[in-house]
C-alpha cells in the first residue's frame, strides 16, 4: 500500500504458493460500436494471422520461471500504438494458448485476463490451468500480456538494484524531513519511467487495451469474445463490452472493480476492505486456538505495534535485505488475498513479533511486489502504475493527502496510511489521464456475469453490484458469494458451478443469486 500498491492485482495467492514452498463519462473518448462491427479488421478487412509455436520459458519482465511444456502454444500479434493511427508504428502482444481437450464439442477461444494491471497473463495462465480443467474441455484457453506489461511493449522505470533501493524508502512520511525523501523518490520513479518508456506510456490505458482484445478476438478466429476477466481483469472487460457491445461472448467478471468509484474512493474501498479481511483472519484464527506453527494468534494491537516498531527501525532477514513498515503492511496484504495463505502470514507475524526477523513477511511482500527469489523484478510495478496513471485524469497533491488522512486511518490503522499517501503515485506522471471513471455500460450485450465475494480485500463486493448496474439492465447479472478471498472461481463450489453453467451452457445464474 506504498505508493508502488498495484489497484486491483489478482494474481498474489499464486505467486505465495510458488515464493513460499521455494473506474459513467461519456466525454472520455469510449465510443461505444454498438453495431458490432469489429475494430480490429484493418482497411481492407482483414484480420490478422496469428503463428503458433512452442513456448519459452517467461522472460525476467514476465516473471521468469519454466517453459510451460507439451500442449502451450505462444504467439505474437502486431496492433497499432496509437490506435488512433491504424496504419502506423506497430507493437507486438504475446499470447498465450492450451487447446480444447474435446475437440468435437469445443465452443472457441476463452480469453482471460488475471489481473493487475501489469498481471502477464502469458506466465500465469499455465501455473492455473489445472483450475480451468473443466472449461478447457470445451474451449481453447487463451491469455495474453496486455499492452505495457511482459513482453508487449512492457514498461520499464527502474533497476532491480533501484527498485531494492526504492522499496526501502518511507512511503508514509512521518515528518518534513521523510516528506522530501519520499517525494525525491516518486520523481525519481517517474523521470526513470519516462526516460525509459515515454513511446508507450502515452498507449498503454485500458481503452487501448480493449481494442487490442478485439484485435486478439478476430485474430483467433471468433466472432464473439469469450471471455473471463478477474480483477482489474473486471474494468477492462467491462470497458470492452461497451466499445463491443455487439461481440459480447459469453463472459464472466469475478472479484468486480467498482467503475463508480475515483481514485480515493477506491483506495479508500480497498482500506477498509483490507481491514474487514484482517478482522475476519484475526477471528478465525483465533477461533482455532493456536497460530499455524503452534506459536498462539497475533492480535491486531500487536500488529499496530509492530509496524510503529518498524517505522524507527526496520527488522533484519536472511536475504541481507530490511523489512520495513511498507513492506510488512503490503505483506500482510498479500496474504489477505485468499484465505488459502494466512496459515503464512500467521507464520509471518509470529516471526516477526516474536524471534525479530521479517523473512516471511519480506517474501510475501516480494509476491506482490514481482520480485523473484533470484532478485530479479518484474514490470508489474511499472506496468501497474502506468496504466493505472494513463487511466485516471485524477492527480493529487499533499495537501490532499494530509486532509483525508483522518478518514483513512479511522477505516484501518494497519492499512489506512499508507493507501493514502499512495494517492500520490500519479502525482506529476508524463501522461495525462483518458477518465475520471470508466464507461462500461453495454446496451444490447450479451448477458454478462458479474460475481462478488462478501470477505474480498482488494475489490469489495459493493463493485460487483455497481458495476452489474452501470453495464445495463438485462446485461449484468449478479452473483454474491459469502467467502473470503479475492476471486470465487475454483474456490466456492456454487459460484464455480455457476461460472461454469455460463460459459459452458451461456445459462447465467437468477440476476441477485446468492452463494454461501
Amino acid at each position: 500500500m506504498s505508493p508502488h500498491r498495484p489497484r486491483a492485482v489478482a494474481l498474489a495467492s499464486a505467486a505465495l504458493a510458488i515464493v513460499l514452498t521455494a473506474t459513467a463519462c461519456g466525454g472520455d473518448g469510449q465510443k461505444s460500436d454498438a453495431g458490432g462491427k469489429s475494430a480490429t479488421d484493418d482497411r481492407n478487412g482483414a484480420a490478422a494471422k496469428l503463428r503458433w509455436s512452442a513456448c519459452s520459458a517467461p522472460t525476467a519482465a514476465q516473471g521468469g520461471g519454466k517453459a510451460p511444456g507439451k500442449g502451450w502454444e505462444c504467439a505474437k500479434l502486431p496492433v497499432p500504438l496509437d490506435h488512433a493511427k491504424p496504419d502506423g508504428e506497430k507493437i507486438e502482444l504475446a499470447l498465450i494458448r492450451a487447446r480444447a481437450t474435446q475437440k468435437s464439442d469445443r465452443i472457441g477461444s476463452l480469453v482471460f485476463n488475471f489481473g493487475g494491471p501489469g498481471g502477464s497473463g502469458v506466465a500465469t495462465l499455465p501455473g492455473l490451468a489445472d483450475t480451468y480443467t473443466t472449461l478447457r474441455a470445451r474451449y481453447d484457453l487463451v491469455s495474453f500480456d496486455p499492452r505495457g506489461v511482459g513482453e508487449s511493449a512492457g514498461v520499464w522505470c527502474q533497476s532491480d538494484k533501484e527498485l531494492d533501493e526504492s522499496l526501502q524508502i518511507d512511503g508514509t512520511p512521518d515528518d518534513d524531513a521523510e516528506l522530501r525523501t519520499t517525494l525525491a523518490s516518486n520523481k525519481a520513479y517517474i523521470d526513470a519511467c519516462a526516460k525509459n518508456s515515454s513511446k508507450v506510456l502515452p498507449h498503454v490505458d485500458t481503452i487501448s487495451a480493449a481494442k487490442d482484445m478485439d484485435r486478439i478476438r478476430a485474430a483467433l478466429g471468433e466472432e464473439k469474445l469469450h471471455y473471463f476477466g478477474i480483477s482489474y481483469g473486471t474494468e477492462l472487460g467491462g470497458v470492452y463490452a461497451h466499445l463491443f457491445p455487439g461481440k459480447v461472448g459469453r463472459t464472466v467478471l469475478d472479484a468486480v472493480v467498482d467503475p463508480t468509484q475515483d481514485p480515493v474512493q477506491g483506495n479508500l474501498g480497498q482500506t477498509k476492505g483490507f481491514q474487514l479481511a484482517l478482522d475476519n483472519y484475526l477471528k478465525g484464527c483465533a477461533s482455532k486456538g493456536t497460530g499455524a506453527t503452534g506459536g498462539g494468534c497475533p492480535t491486531q494491537e500487536q500488529i499496530t505495534t509492530l509496524l510503529k516498531n518498524l517505522d524507527a527501525k526496520p527488522l533484519p532477514t536472511a536475504q541481507g535485505r530490511k523489512l520495513t513498515q511498507d513492506e510488512a503492511v503490503n505483506g500482510i496484504a498479500a496474504a489477505l488475498y485468499s484465505e488459502e495463505s494466512w496459515k503464512y502470514l500467521t507464520a509471518g507475524l509470529q516471526e516477526a513479533i516474536g524471534k525479530g526477523t521479517g523473512n516471511t513477511l519480506l517474501l510475501l511482500f516480494d509476491s506482490l511486489s514481482g520480485r523473484s527469489p533470484d532478485g530479479r523484478y518484474s514490470n508489474l510495478q511499472a506496468a501497474n502504475r502506468a496504466i493505472s496513471c494513463a487511466d485516471a485524469q485524477q492527480r493529487y497533491t499533499v495537501e490532499d493527502v494530509r486532509r483525508r488522512l483522518p478518514e483513512f486511518r479511522a477505516a484501518s490503522p494497519v492499512f489506512g496510511e499508507s493507501a493514502a499517501w499512495s494517492l500520490l503515485s500519479c502525482t506529476d506522471w508524463p501522461v495525462a489521464g483518458k477518465w475520471k471513471n470508466p464507461e462500461v455500460s453495454a446496451p444490447g450485450a450479451a448477458p454478462i456475469l458479474v460475481v462478488g465475494n462478501a470477505g474480498d480485500p482488494a475489490t469489495p463486493v459493493a463493485g460487483a453490484e455497481r458495476m452489474a448496474e452501470r453495464l445495463g439492465k438485462g446485461v449484468g447479472v449478479r452473483l454474491t458469494v459469502q467467502g473470503e478471498g479475492h476471486g470465487t472461481y475454483g474456490v466456492n463450489e456454487c459460484a464455480t458451478k455457476a461460472v461454469n453453467a455460463q460459459l459452458l451452457e451461456g445459462k447465467p445464474p437468477k440476476d441477485g443469486t446468492t452463494c454461501s
